[in-house]
């Protein structure tokens, strides 16, 4: 019995309609133009891992049942003596998606923990660096339907930041609003 491999959702709209959308509306000659997001990076800083290494296990745990992958520990690249830090202590976790699993937390995100948000408006649409990649914060974790708010010792933030191809951030706004991410107006 072989196994046969499902395409996510959101990976399959953006071939068949958003890559034709963005050829006619910029006037790309070919596919291979069209901005695509390559990669999400997800960081969460996890200061108290300085006094209990134990809280460092628990967001790891977190993050890992979120993404579907074992983030990796960062720890301080020097010692800051008004924070108590010392060099090579682990201060927070990163995980980097690509390929399917991007698509499926990205499906995640958009239509399930996003709406979870208490009075939401829509995201900043002004949230882009120059180069076409979009950081958005959140503040806590407990919009994923993964996590077990009586389980989770305390609400913890996130930074996700979207790296696409596109050179402007007119193209990485165009292409992540069609992949469904709700801008303000």
């Amino acid at each position: 019995m072989t196994k046969e491999k499902t395409i996510p959702r959101l990976k399959e709209t953006y071939i068949n309609k958003i890559i034709p959308e963005l050829m006619k509306k910029f006037g790309y000659k070919n596919v291979f133009q069209v901005p695509r997001i390559t990669k999400i990076v997800i960081n969460m800083g996890v200061n108290e891992a300085k006094e209990n290494i134990k809280s460092l296990d628990n967001a790891s745990d977190e993050l890992a049942v979120i993404t579907g992958q074992k983030p990796l520990v960062r720890r301080a690249k020097k010692a800051i003596s008004n924070f108590k830090l010392k060099k090579g202590m682990p201060i927070g976790l990163k995980v980097t998606l690509r390929g399917d699993r991007m698509y499926n937390f990205l499906d995640k995100l958009i239509f399930i923990a996003l709406p979870k948000i208490r009075d939401f408006k829509g995201l900043n649409p002004k949230a882009f660096d120059g180069m076409g990649n979009y950081n958005l914060g959140i503040t806590e974790q407990y919009i994923f339907p993964e996590i077990n708010i009586e389980k989770s010792e305390r609400v913890r933030g996130m930074n996700i930041t979207f790296v696409t191809t596109a050179k402007k951030d007119e193209e990485a706004r165009e292409l992540l609003a069609l992949i469904g991410i709700p801008f303000r107006k």
